[in-house]
């Protein structure tokens, strides 16, 4: 209070009954500041669409990796023939389903695949497995290519720059179906192993996808290499090397986080595309093996062309619609 008598603001204050006093018991508390972390996950919970999205993604994990428990609770497996006896769900004149939507029963919740008579449920657990595993390793390859090369370029500029972007544009702009069709064409008929099958398709989907994130990466460090924490690093005496992964990486880790969320359904769709021109995984179920055989039941069997179908569009659209909202809470600039 004033020498000379209660100011107006002192007035109004003791009229609504506010302490001015900030040592008071009703003093307000002290502002507390929100890490990025913290923010992005706020934003993101109040985003329906891509957490939905994200408890689709969990929940396909979880039965990629729990399918042979699976299996030995719903008592089939992939390479099961259900075609013996007089209770058959495979009619012995057409080699087709019994019963409609493919054959549906107790024991078979989704039907029986034609002629073969293995379980499609049981082939669709294990098909994710299969379609994840490819997706993810692929994806795992890309980014170790593309943020490598992509934080190299970016930093040291130069020659360097040059020769690696050059080399990504070139790729870039390379018929990439075309070339993996022959390459996998080729190394089948030298060695059939569904192993090295495997890594050639894992091959083919990461090299070809890395120059997308590495030219992000690069365009991310020719930025960060110019902010004050990197010149004051640089001040203090820290080597490139440090700079590098201690400074500048982890800022890329929301970019990143948003392309691996968008690639792996790109890796998905390219698995399931050259599992159906017959250049996937042998001895294997996946979703594009499973699309590439009911191909030719589609008249006399369409249920079992739609279910992997089905699967193949739910999973790519949880994925982009988690990478969607993620990428919105990660956004500096977004107003959510």
């Amino acid at each position: 209070m004033s020498i000379g008598g209660p100011t107006e603001f002192e007035a109004v204050t003791a009229a609504d009954g506010m302490n001015t006093d900030p040592s008071g018991d009703d003093a307000p508390a002290d502002i507390q500041g929100r890490s990025l972390a913290s923010i992005a996950w706020r934003r993101l919970r109040r985003d329906k669409v891509a957490l939905a999205g994200g408890v689709v993604i969990v929940l396909f994990v979880l039965v990629a990796v729990f399918a042979d428990l699976i299996a030995a609770v719903y008592g089939q497996n992939p390479d099961r023939q259900n075609n013996l006896g007089p209770t058959s769900p495979i009619n012995d004149v057409t080699g087709l389903p019994n019963g409609a939507f493919g054959g549906i029963s107790p024991e078979h919740i989704l039907g029986v695949i034609p002629l073969s008579g293995q379980d499609l449920f049981i082939n669709l657990v294990y098909g994710a497995r299969t379609s994840l595993s490819v997706a993810i390793t692929a994806t795992a390859l890309s980014l170790v290519l593309g943020v490598s090369l992509g934080l190299i370029a970016g930093y040291f500029r130069g020659w360097a720059d040059t020769v690696i972007s050059r080399t990504m544009d070139v790729l870039l702009s390379f018929p990439t179906l075309l070339f993996s069709i022959a390459l996998i064409a080729v190394v089948s008929y030298i060695n059939s192993d569904p192993a090295i099958r495997f890594y050639i398709l894992v091959f083919v989907l990461g090299f070809f996808a890395f120059p997308y994130i590495g030219r992000i990466v690069r365009g991310q460090v020719l930025s960060l290499r110019e902010k004050e924490f990197v010149e004051a690093a640089r001040s203090l005496g820290a080597g490139n090397i440090r700079i590098m992964f201690r400074e500048i990486a982890p800022n890329l880790f929301g970019p990143i986080l948003v392309y691996t969320t968008l690639s792996i359904p790109n890796n998905m769709l390219g698995e399931a595309g050259l599992s159906f021109l017959g250049l996937g995984l042998v001895g294997t179920p996946s979703w594009g093996q499973l699309l590439s055989d009911a191909n030719q039941y589609l008249q006399v069997d369409p249920f079992y062309l739609f279910l992997p179908g089905l699967a193949i569009f739910i999973a790519v659209l949880a994925f982009n619609l988690f990478g969607d909202g993620l990428r919105d809470a990660l956004d500096p600039k977004s107003t959510r």
